[in-house]
């Protein structure tokens, strides 16, 4: 890889031509992904839990996510991405560490939420925008580019309505984000205003309606960057469930005749 991944991730983020970042779960995963055009992967907070036999939401380490990071960077060719959660730590201190050192791991970039985890409440607004702005001066302090996407997550959790996203968002901006994200607005429409709300990056997640979408879809809507979530991860715990189901309830094994070729998967992880 080569030094500046991140000069090389803050390229592809383009209002109006999104990218699709692939959210990966182990080194396989990545590699197949990219051997299919992937041009970033990032991690998944909730995939990666999923590996280690937890439930989603603040159930793992810092040590354990940057662990699991650098697996995935040493096993492709491109931009690395982190999602960090809520940068795990509520103080600003701990979030400006975290920044630090995913770029030590060779990381592009992070995604830091607004969620006190493991508690689902929204940070206050004052303690969000600090924790930001500690995220965006350590990152501006390294010595190497590096992408920094500030999230917003009370309308995926409930917690705040449209309007505060965007006061959040804007605040972020203001703090130095690199990026904004607003995981699951309600409409399009939504979508819209918030990608119209700042001049920087915004990223939208393809997961419930909004995986109804096309890419082209998505470009209309001026978003830069288009994450996958857990949603390929939880693709595959599907066919788990229906073929286990199937085995276990029924007696029927023949959910195992539907499987990828071995040579067509082989081939894409020895690449």
């Amino acid at each position: 890889m080569t030094q500046d991944q991140g000069a090389l991730f803050r390229t592809l983020h383009r209002p109006g031509d999104p990218f699709i970042m692939a959210n990966a779960w182990d080194a396989g995963s990545a590699k197949m992904l990219v051997a299919m055009g992937a041009k970033a992967i990032a991690t998944s907070s909730a995939a990666h839990a999923f590996t280690l036999g937890r439930p989603d939401g603040g159930t793992m380490t810092r040590d354990e996510a940057l662990a699991h990071a650098q697996d995935l960077i040493a096993a492709v060719p491109v931009s690395v991405s982190g999602d960090f959660e809520n940068g795990f730590g509520h103080d600003p201190d701990t979030c400006a560490e975290t920044v630090r050192l995913s770029a030590e791991i060779g990381l592009a970039g992070i995604c830091i939420e607004d969620t006190a985890l493991p508690d689902q409440n929204p940070y206050p607004f004052e303690q969000a925008v600090e924790r930001i702005r500690a995220a965006s001066a350590a990152a501006r302090a390294l010595s190497q580019d590096f992408v920094l996407v500030a999230r917003a997550d009370g309308i995926l959790t409930g917690s705040y309505d449209i309007d505060e996203a965007i006061r959040r968002i804007q605040a972020f901006d203001d703090a130095g984000a690199d990026g904004l994200y607003v995981p699951l607005p309600k409409t399009v429409e939504d979508l819209r205003r918030i990608v119209q709300a700042t001049s920087k990056p915004v990223n939208a997640l393809a997961v419930g309606k909004f995986a109804k979408l096309s890419v082209a879809e998505f470009a209309e809507t001026g978003v830069a960057r288009i994450s996958l979530g857990s949603a390929l991860a939880r693709v595959t715990h599907k066919a788990i469930l229906d073929a286990g189901r199937a085995m276990f309830d029924q007696g029927d094994l023949t959910p195992l005749l539907n499987v990828a070729s071995s040579s067509e998967i082989d081939a894409m992880l020895g690449s």
